[in-house]
């Protein structure tokens, strides 16, 4: 399983540990990933992501998971975000 954000594309960084001596070693900064089930409400179901919290406290900001995927980036997209944010917008067109 990757270590990437399903919502944002957000995945590791590299930079330094850096000790009192000043000795420099490569480390990894990972995203802080957490698997959640996020409703749909044009589609009326649940959809489950493995998503950064940063990314959770995006969706609740703009008004749950149809308007976060309204606004995304289709390249920030994980193949099965895109889908959902595919079959809502498809939803959207249908009933409106």
């Amino acid at each position: 399983m990757s270590r990437r954000c399903e919502l944002t594309g957000k995945g590791p960084m590299v930079g330094n540990n850096v000790s009192h001596a000043k000795n420099r070693t490569r480390r990894r900064f990972l995203p802080n990933l957490n698997d959640v089930t996020l409703t749909s409400d044009a589609l009326g179901r649940a959809f489950k992501f493995r998503i950064s919290a940063s990314a959770l406290r995006t969706v609740d900001h703009r008004g749950g998971l149809d308007a976060f995927l309204a606004k995304a980036p289709d390249g920030d997209l994980s193949p099965a975000a895109l889908k959902v944010k595919r079959d809502v917008a498809k939803a959207a067109t249908d009933a409106g």
